[in-house]
């Protein structure tokens, strides 16, 4: 493993967690092992690593462009991210809010819902 794919593998531990990453990498095939590759090299060992965004701030805009483009699959998650990141729960229902305005109220809609359920996911562990 090359060294921005080592630092991309702890970026992606470290604001996805260790469950997740270890789901993804146990779901790995031949197929997708060069998709996984590029994830955790490119997305999260080249840019996730870069000085000119705090992880917080990016988890902000992630959560943005996720609800813009309707990648509800993928909300959860980095609402999780977001939280652990240090985004307030009240910061992500503004940032949800705020791209409502200018992305749609539906994608806005759907990602509040899903917020909502992580949210209350993570206040009551059982």
């Amino acid at each position: 493993m090359n060294e921005r794919a080592q630092q991309g593998a702890e970026v992606r531990r470290e604001v996805l967690g260790d469950a997740h990453v270890d789901r993804a990498e146990a779901g790995t095939t031949d197929f997708t092992r060069p998709f996984q590759d590029y994830i955790t090299e490119s997305v999260w060992g080249s840019v996730w690593t870069r000085p000119g965004l705090d992880r917080r701030t990016r988890s902000c805009v992630t959560l943005a462009v996720l609800t813009a483009l309707g990648r509800h699959e993928e909300i959860a998650m980095h609402v999780r991210a977001a939280i652990g990141n240090g985004v307030t729960t009240a910061e992500i229902a503004e940032i949800l809010l705020h791209t409502g305005v200018y992305a749609g109220v539906p994608a806005a809609n759907a990602a509040f819902a899903i917020g909502q359920q992580v949210l209350d996911d993570l206040a009551d562990p059982a």
